[in-house]
């Protein structure tokens, strides 16, 4: 078998150097099966570039739909931005009208604290005037009471009395003032008088003058009437009086 094949190469040899025409066939019959073969590899590589191609129209396009939708995002940012500028704009102008508001409040505040401080300059000027005006109508009225009590009391009490005067008792190293002091007698008795002027007596001032009547009392070895005479008396310091034991005078009564 061998030599069979040996023998058939060296007489193909010997043909294609001898017999031209034969050389020729064959270098046909080559060359055909190489173009054949080359067609069919260009025609492979064709199908192979169309597919490249489809592929690559197909990037193409979801490259195109990713544009498309970053183009529809890049607008929708920038309405954003817009909105949020405008927004912003609005904030700028709100602070500054809050800002205006600020200091128109720092202003209205100033003016109100200097109103305040000339409020307050005045209540004190007032209250200087209402307390030396007080002084005056409770010295007058203390002089009223020195001529109207004494009567009173002998009227309906049955109490003897030469005078009532502004007296100081010292009760604990505590200095007590007493605007109506006296001492009289009733049925014999001994008895001091311990009174208080207002020119208008409300249940309060009947509390005050019955704590200051209360001190004096440990000091005052008789009996003790306490009183309180004024221009006018108001209902709830006739109920705080009766529960004290304290006599309420007013300068109309008799």
């Amino acid at each position: 078998m061998a030599r069979t094949t040996a023998d058939f190469k060296r007489k193909m040899l010997t043909l294609l150097k001898e017999d031209e025409e034969f050389r020729y066939a064959v270098v046909g019959l080559l060359g055909i099966e190489d173009l054949r073969s080359g067609q069919a590899r260009l025609e492979e590589g064709q199908a192979r570039l169309t597919e490249a191609i489809q592929k690559l129209a197909e990037r193409h396009g979801s490259l195109e739909r990713a544009i498309q939708k970053l183009a529809e995002r890049h607008d929708g940012l920038e309405r954003v931005v817009q909105k949020l500028a405008e927004r912003h704009d609005s904030l700028d102008r709100a602070v500054q009208k809050l800002a205006e508001r600020h200091d128109s409040l720092e202003h209205a505040v100033e003016k109100l604290a200097e109103a305040q401080a000339r409020t307050e300059g005045a209540l004190q000027e007032l209250s200087r005037h209402v307390g030396r005006l007080s002084d005056t109508i409770g010295f007058g009225l203390e002089d009223i009471a020195r001529v109207v009590v004494p009567g009173w009391l002998y009227r309906h009490e049955g109490i003897e009395l030469e005078n009532l005067t502004r007296k100081f008792i010292k009760v604990n190293n505590e200095e007590l003032e007493i605007n109506l002091y006296g001492e009289g007698n009733r049925g014999g008795a001994k008895i001091i008088i311990l009174g208080e002027t207002r020119s208008r007596i409300y249940s309060s001032d009947v509390e005050g003058f019955d704590e200051l009547a209360e001190k004096v009392k440990r000091t005052v070895p008789n009996n003790v009437y306490k009183l309180m005479f004024g221009y006018y008396v108001h209902p709830s310091a006739e109920q705080e009086a009766k529960k004290r034991g304290i006599t309420l005078i007013a300068s109309y009564m008799r």
